[in-house]
C-alpha cells in the first residue's frame, strides 16, 4: 500500500491546478452503501487494500462507526488519481445516511460542488434519499448517480434481464423527476441524470464492479455479459471487466465541475456581499493569488492539536502565518499550519490553494458556518439545518467533581456538531441535551462517556413541543417594574407561508438587510408595511416596530429586542419555544432619563407584554412529528396498520409489491420514543425495516394539551397550572 505521506506530495502538486480539482460529497439513505464505495475509490487512490475493501468501511473510523457499521458523521479525504493520463484531485467528503446526523450533509453541500448520489434498486427512492438530494440541489451541488447494490435484484428478487433493466431505467427517471423538482430551474434539464451521458453507473460496492457508459466502451462489455455472469455463477470475476473505481470516477471527472466553473454560479448564493469587490471577483473564478477566502463548515478535535478548523478555500490560499479575521470578532488569528485530511489522520501540507478543503490548525473559538477572510467582509450566508431538535434528555455528571469537564465537553460537542442544542435547566441544574432522535443523543451519550471519560447519568427522553397562538390579542401594555415606561405590543399567529420561508432560509433570523430582505418577506406574505418596519426574525418568530414618531424608542430597541427573544425563547405556557409569532409595538411611553430605562426595567416590560398577548390570544402546544416509511412481508400489514393507529399514526400511503408492502405514515415524536422499535419488530417477528423523517410541528390534540402542559411544568419544576395574562400585567 503506498503511504499516505506519499499521496499527499502527489496531491499537492496539481492542488493548484483548479480544472483538475473536484470537491465531492457522497450521499444516500442509511444503508444504502456510501462508505463501501468510497473504500473502492481509496483502493484506486493507493490508500487501501483491494482484499479489505467493503469491509474496512475506512472513513467510518470512529468506534461507534465501527460497532453500528454506519456513517455517524461526514468525514474528509483528498484522493490523488490518473484519468486519461491526466492527474485529478477528488476532495472526497463521506456523509451520514441516516436522519439524526443529516446536519453534517447539510454542512458537507456548502464545501461541494457535486454529488453521488448512491441509491439501492430494490428499496429504492427512501426519504433520506429525497432529502439530501434536494439539499444538494438546493446548494447547487450538481448529482451523478451510482445505483448500488445491484446483485440483490439477482439473487434475492430473482428478476428476469429484462425486468431488471427496466427496475433500473425506472429509478433513474425517479431521480430525474426529484432533479426536476428541485433543482435550479435553470438546471432542471442539464443536470439530469443518464446512462448515455456517462452520468449514471450500475453496480455493486461491496464486490467492487459497475458498469457505465464508459466502461462499456473500454471493456466491452455489456449487461447482459453482467446478467449471464450471475446465471453461471461467477458474480465475484465482474471486478476484472468492470472495475467500480473505473466507472464511478469517469463520472465524476466527466460531469462533476472543478471550482473555478462551480464557484461562479454558487459564490452568488452563498455569499451576499459586493461582487464587483475585489474579493468578490476573486471568489467567483477561486483566483489563488488574491487574499484568501475561507468557509468554515466543520471542526474536529485532535488531542495533539486541538481544534482543528475544516474549511472551504474559495479564494487565495491558506498556509502558516496568514492572519485572518472571523466573522463577527474584532481580532484576527494566525494559522499556524494546514493539512489534508485522510479520514482519521492529518498529513501536513506547506499551503492549501483555493479550490481545495482545508484542515486549518491554531484557530480558537470559532464555529461551523464562520467566515475567515484576510480583508473584512461581508460573512458567508449562515448553515441552518432545516429540521429541528426534537428529542431532549437531562444529562449530569456521575460525580459533581466532574461538572466542570462534562461542560466544556458538551461545548466541544457542539462545535463539532451544530444540530445539538444545549441549555441549563435553572431550577435543576440539569443540563439539557435536544438532538436530532433518539440515536443522535445515544451516540452524544457515548462520546462523553468513552472519548471524554465522563461518567453521567441521563433521563429518559424528553420531547420538544412548541408554543403558538391561535388569534390575535392586544394592544396589551407592558409597564417597567418601576412603571416609567409602558410598551403596548399586539400580537398574532404568522402565516405557514412566512413560517416556510424562514424554514427554506427565504427570510433570515437576525434585523433584515436590505430592500431583497424586505421583499421576501412580502413575498411569503408578510403585508408590506409591517414588512418594512421588522427589526428582528427569531427562532420562526417575527418583531416589527409599527410606533409612529415615539421619543427615545431607537435607544431602548435592543433591549426591547432582547426582551421579545426572551418570550419567544421560553414560553409562558409551558416554558416551551414559541413559534409562529408576530410581535407588534404599536405604542409606547419611555421616560427622559436614561438611568429609569435600562435592561431591568425594558426587557420584563417587554417579555411580560409578550407573555399576557400570549395567554390572551389562546395558546396551544405544537407537537414534533416523523413520516414513517416501513417495509414489511404483506402478511403484517393489517396488523402493522392497526398498530401505527394506536399510537395516533397517520397512514398517508400504503404501496404494495409482489408479497412486499410500504406502509407510509406520520407519527407523533412522542408516541415513538419508549419500546417502539422492538413494538414495530414483535409486530411482525422481525421482519420490518423502516426510515424516518421529520415532519414539522403539528398541533397537539386539545383532550391531551392540558395533562401534557402539567407534565412539562411538572417536569420543569413550575406549578402545575400554568399562569394567566393578568400574572404578567402590572396592576
Amino acid at each position: 500500500m503506498v503511504r499516505k505521506e506519499y499521496v499527499v506530495e502527489e496531491i499537492t502538486k496539481i492542488m493548484g491546478i483548479k480544472e483538475r480539482i473536484r470537491n465531492v460529497a457522497i450521499i444516500a439513505h442509511v444503508h444504502h452503501g456510501k462508505t463501501t464505495l468510497t473504500d473502492s475509490l481509496l483502493v484506486r487512490a493507493g490508500l487501501l487494500s483491494n482484499a479489505v475493501a467493503g469491509d474496512a468501511l475506512y472513513t467510518n473510523y470512529e468506534a461507534i462507526e465501527k460497532d453500528r457499521r454506519m456513517t455517524i458523521k461526514s468525514a474528509n479525504i483528498s484522493l490523488g488519481f490518473t484519468y486519461k493520463e491526466k492527474d485529478y484531485i477528488i476532495n472526497l467528503i463521506d456523509t451520514p445516511g441516516h436522519v439524526d446526523f443529516g446536519g453534517h450533509v447539510t454542512r458537507a453541500m456548502k464545501a461541494v460542488d457535486g454529488v453521488v448520489l448512491v441509491v439501492d434498486p430494490v428499496e429504492g427512492i427512501m426519504p433520506q434519499t429525497e432529502t439530501v438530494l434536494k439539499q444538494a440541489l438546493k446548494d447547487k451541488a450538481r448529482p451523478v448517480l451510482f445505483v448500488n447494490k445491484v446483485d440483490r435484484l439477482f439473487s434475492e428478487l430473482r428478476l428476469s434481464q429484462e425486468q431488471i433493466f427496466a427496475r433500473l431505467l425506472q429509478l433513474v427517471r425517479d431521480v430525474n423527476n426529484l432533479i426536476e423538482e428541485y433543482a435550479p430551474v435553470e438546471y432542471s434539464e442539464t443536470w439530469k441524470v443518464s446512462v448515455e451521458g456517462g452520468s449514471v453507473a450500475f453496480g455493486s460496492a461491496y464486490d467492487k464492479w459497475a458498469i457505465s457508459k464508459v466502461v462499456m466502451q473500454k471493456y466491452k462489455v455489456t449487461f447482459k455479459d453482467v446478467y449471464n455472469h450471475f446465471q453461471e455463477e461467477k458474480a465475484h470475476e465482474l471486478h476484472k471487466i468492470a472495475p467500480i473505481d473505473e466507472a464511478v470516477l469517469a463520472m465524476i471527472v466527466d460531469n462533476l465541475p472543478d471550482p473555478e466553473v462551480a464557484q461562479q454560479y454558487r459564490i452568488p448564493d452563498i455569499w451576499h456581499g459586493d461582487l464587483t469587490t475585489p474579493n468578490g471577483k476573486a471568489m467567483l473564478v477561486g483566483d489563488t493569488n488574491a487574499k484568501t477566502n475561507i468557509l468554515i463548515f466543520g471542526i474536529q478535535y485532535d488531542p495533539h492539536s486541538g481544534e482543528v478548523v475544516v474549511g472551504r478555500v474559495f479564494s487565495g490560499s491558506a498556509k502558516k502565518g496568514v492572519e485572518l479575521h472571523a466573522s463577527g470578532k474584532n481580532q484576527t488569528q494566525k494559522i499556524q499550519q494546514v493539512a489534508i485530511y485522510m479520514g482519521p489522520d492529518k498529513v501536513t501540507v506547506n499551503e492549501i490553494q483555493a479550490g481545495n478543503i482545508a484542515a486549518i490548525i491554531g484557530l480558537k473559538n470559532l464555529s461551523i458556518g464562520d467566515t475567515l477572510s484576510e480583508d473584512v467582509i461581508e460573512p458567508f450566508e449562515l448553515i441552518k439545518h432545516s429540521s429541528k431538535p426534537v428529542v431532549t434528555k437531562a444529562i449530569e455528571a456521575k460525580d459533581a467533581r466532574d461538572t466542570t469537564k462534562l461542560i466544556e465537553a458538551i461545548r466541544e460537542l457542539q462545535k463539532q456538531d451544530f444540530t445539538i442544542a444545549v441549555e441549563i435547566n435553572p431550577d435543576t441544574g440539569e443540563h439539557l441535551i435536544s438532538g436530532m432522535g433518539e440515536l443522535h443523543l445515544e451516540v452524544i451519550e457515548t462520546k462523553l462517556r468513552d472519548d471524554f471519560g465522563i461518567p453521567i447519568i441521563t433521563s429518559e427522553p424528553i420531547v420538544v413541543y412548541n408554543e403558538a397562538i391561535s388569534a390575535k390579542a392586544g394592544p396589551i401594555e407592558g409597564k417597567s417594574p418601576n412603571r416609567h415606561n409602558r410598551f403596548y405590543v399586539t400580537v398574532e399567529p404568522l402565516k405557514e407561508s412566512l413560517m416556510k420561508a424562514m424554514d427554506e432560509g427565504a427570510i433570515k433570523d437576525g434585523k433584515p438587510k436590505g430592500q431583497a430582505a424586505i421583499e421576501a418577506m412580502v413575498a411569503a406574505g408578510l403585508d408590506r408595511v409591517i414588512a418594512k418596519n421588522v427589526v428582528d426574525v427569531y427562532n420562526r418568530n417575527i418583531l416589527a416596530d409599527s410606533t409612529r414618531g415615539v421619543q427615545y424608542m431607537n435607544e431602548v430597541m435592543e433591549l426591547l429586542i432582547t426582551g421579545f427573544e426572551e418570550a419567544a425563547k421560553d414560553g409562558p405556557m409551558a416554558r416551551e419555544k414559541v413559534s409562529g409569532l408576530l410581535v407588534q409595538v404599536v405604542d409606547a411611553k419611555i421616560h427622559e432619563d436614561a438611568v429609569h430605562r435600562g435592561p431591568g426595567q425594558v426587557i420584563p416590560a417587554m417579555r411580560n407584554a409578550i407573555y399576557a398577548g400570549i395567554l390572551t390570544a389562546g395558546n396551544y402546544l405544537l407537537e414534533p412529528k416523523q413520516i414513517f416509511t416501513i417495509e414489511l412481508p404483506q402478511e403484517y400489514m393489517s396488523s402493522m396498520i392497526s398498530f401505527l393507529q394506536s399510537k395516533r399514526g397517520q397512514i398517508i400511503n400504503i404501496n404494495q409489491d409482489r408479497d412486499h408492502v410500504e406502509i407510509v405514515a406520520k407519527m407523533p415524536v412522542a408516541e415513538v420514543l419508549k419500546g417502539f422499535s422492538n413494538d414495530m419488530r414483535g409486530q411482525t417477528q422481525g421482519r420490518a425495516t423502516w426510515a424516518t423523517e421529520f415532519a414539522g410541528y403539528e398541533k397537539l390534540p386539545g383532550e391531551m394539551q392540558v395533562n401534557v402542559v402539567r407534565d412539562i411544568r411538572k417536569r420543569k419544576g413550575l406549578p402545575p397550572e400554568p399562569p394567566t395574562p393578568a400574572q404578567f400585567l402590572e396592576p
